[in-house]
């Protein structure tokens, strides 16, 4: 792909195409910009004194590390007097922040994980930033963020690893682009990412699997049992305990990605979150040709009932995730 293109460059022709009004294309790019300051706190590690555990914990009873809470507030200071969004919700905070009376009013709403993976920073493994941009409702505050994944104008995710690269789509496809340090800007060089609909490689916590529902017991067996079982192939497992990560490597190559209901705990849906995590990947995986269901329905479909609302997660390519949602209804 053309390195020439920047993503303001994008992110203008977008605007002259009418996919995007101006206050949607400064936004990503505030964002955009907040995310190369995360990466380079992420990259100083011990030099900069940011690795190891914060002493607190997040909403969902999680110890917090450092890079956690720098990084949420990183975003919070870098959006919040830009005019652009009205509110902002993260994962680490247990309600939606407003903006300061000081700052002008914006006509979206910013959800965000700011450092998704973050049990992996002290051993030096991938982790990213995940954003979901929705436009703004009327009524109280934390509500207006209770919307479908499908009503998203915007998702993507920046992977800090080898490389830094921002991952977005705004309804249009899917585009990668990878920040080049020198000029710092973020840079196109994969233009309209597709997963296959086939695959060979599956990405699963197998240390759960007694816990597991009978569906998925069934569909893993499948995987395992490679070409003397009923698939007729070898699979290969992967797994980086990064959904970040996990999300790229099939945004790259093709595969499929499941966070499944266990019986762990009844009260619980699923493990990750769907307004931070599964509805911003799912918009992703679909504009790429891939599916993403909690097992029964597609996740972009479910309408929330919480901020912190965890939830089920099966995504990927399109065979395989439709054939496990199909174990699910049989």
């Amino acid at each position: 792909m053309s390195s020439s293109i920047s993503l303001a460059r994008f992110l203008a022709t977008a605007q002259q195409q009418q996919h995007l009004d101006h206050d949607l294309a400064a936004l990503i790019s505030a964002v955009a910009r907040t995310c190369v300051s995360i990466s380079d706190a992420v990259s100083q590690g011990a030099l900069a004194g940011v690795l190891g555990e914060a002493g607190t914990g997040n909403v969902q009873g999680e110890d917090q590390k450092k890079l956690d809470v720098i990084a949420n507030q990183m975003l919070l200071d870098g959006l919040a007097w830009t005019g652009l969004v009205s509110g902002m919700a993260s994962e680490e905070m247990e309600h939606a922040s407003p903006i300061p009376a000081e700052y002008p009013q914006g006509p979206y709403l910013l959800l965000f994980d700011p450092l998704d993976g973050s049990s992996n920073i002290d051993v030096n493994i991938s982790v990213g930033t995940i954003f979901s941009i929705l436009k703004r409702g009327e009524g109280e505050l934390e509500s207006q963020f209770l919307q479908a994944g499908s009503q998203q104008v915007a998702a993507g995710y920046v992977l800090y690893g080898p490389q830094t690269m921002l991952v977005l789509s705004t309804g249009q496809g899917v585009q990668g682009f990878t920040l080049d340090r020198h000029c710092g800007e973020f840079m196109l060089t994969q233009a309209n990412m597709t997963i296959p609909t086939a695959t060979k490689e599956f990405a699963i916590n197998m240390s759960n699997q007694r816990h597991w529902e009978a569906p998925v017991q069934r569909y893993i067996a499948e995987l395992l049992a490679g070409k003397t079982g009923v698939r007729g192939k070898d699979f290969n497992m992967r797994w980086v305990a990064s959904m970040v990560a996990e999300v790229h490597r099939i945004l790259t190559r093709g595969g499929i990605f499941m966070y499944p209901r266990d019986a762990r705990d009844p009260s619980k849906p699923g493990k990750l979150r769907l307004m931070y995590e599964a509805n911003p990947m799912s918009f992703l995986v679909e504009q790429a040709g891939g599916a993403a269901t909690n097992g029964r329905e597609r996740i972009v479909s479910l309408q929330p009932e919480g901020l912190h609302q965890r939830v089920s997660v099966i995504l990927g390519s399109k065979e395989e995730v439709e054939r496990v949602t199909q174990y699910h209804f049989e």
